[in-house]
Order: structure tokens, then sequence, then C-alpha cells
């Protein structure tokens, strides 16, 4: 595994913005499925100790993902997203949203931009976050933070045992 790969995380409270850029050691494909296939997100996206569990998934423009993040105490936190744009392969955007058990939303939520670029076998995701809510971004942030390093650390581990296969 090469090391040294790139990992940005940057915080904008002004613009109500996230943004993450990181690099992984894995074919362009490999990474687009690992970030759009309910079997494979559901492998990585929850942080230790959590696990992720997607209910379903329509990867389409309007289709939806529903899904929780249970907690070891069996506690389901569930969330919404809906794909408002897709680019095979390079580009997918969502609005995601928290949820109850039902599907109805917690609003507000934020949108997600992801785009993907491959140079040299290295292949890179770049995500911009909106949050709709200044109150919202600072009232999860830490958290956030926190989850989805532990989260990409997860793919990046994923990645290189699907990469042997």
């Amino acid at each position: 595994m090469m090391q040294n790969l790139q990992f940005d995380f940057t915080v904008d409270k002004d613009k109500k913005m996230v943004y993450i850029t990181r690099e992984f050691d894995a074919d362009q494909s490999l990474v687009w499925d690992a970030f759009t296939k309910a079997e494979l997100i559901d492998q990585w996206i929850a942080p230790k100790p959590m696990m992720a569990k997607t209910k379903y998934q329509d990867f389409k423009v309007g289709g939806k993902r529903f899904y929780a993040m249970i907690g070891p105490d069996g506690q389901e936190r569930w969330a919404i997203q809906e794909y408002t744009s897709i680019t095979p392969k390079t580009n997918f955007k969502m609005h995601n949203a928290f949820a109850d058990k039902d599907e109805n939303p917690e609003l507000p939520g934020s949108e997600w931009d992801h785009s993907f670029s491959e140079q040299d076998g290295i292949t890179k995701v770049s995500i911009s976050i909106y949050n709709e809510s200044l109150e919202r971004l600072e009232r999860i942030l830490d958290g956030f933070t926190q989850g989805m390093k532990m989260s990409l650390s997860n793919l990046e581990n994923l990645l290189a045992t699907l990469s042997k296969n």
C-alpha cells in the first residue's frame, strides 16, 4: 500500500461547508463502487464500534438510500439520502438528512457532492458538503469529523482487501 496519500478535511463555517479530499491506492471503478453500492457502503461507512445497515437503495437520479447506523447497544440512527445527480464513475450528488425509522426526514439536511478522479492508479475523492443550517453543522461537527475520518480509514482497509482479490 502506498503511503503519503492526500487527506484533507476543512471546515468553512462562514459558508456552512465541509471539504474532504482523500486519495486511495485503488482503481477508480472500485472506489466508485465502494461509495455507490450498499453492500460495500455498509462495510465501511460506520465508525467502529457502530455498524451500518441499508434498508434499501436505488442508486439513480431521484432514487434513495435509507439506512441506519447501529450502536453497540442496538440503538439505530436513521438517515435518508436522495440522489440528485449522477455522472457514472466520476460524480454524484445527494441530499442527506437524518430521519426516523418511518423515513420522515429531520430537516434541515445537507447537500453532498462527490467527485472521483484517477491518476497513476491513485483515486482521489473530493467531497463538498453544504449544510443548510449553521446550527446543524456546529451541533454535529465534532462527532462527524471524528466519524468521517474513522470511516475513510475503514474504507482504505476495505479497498486494500478488495484490491487483493
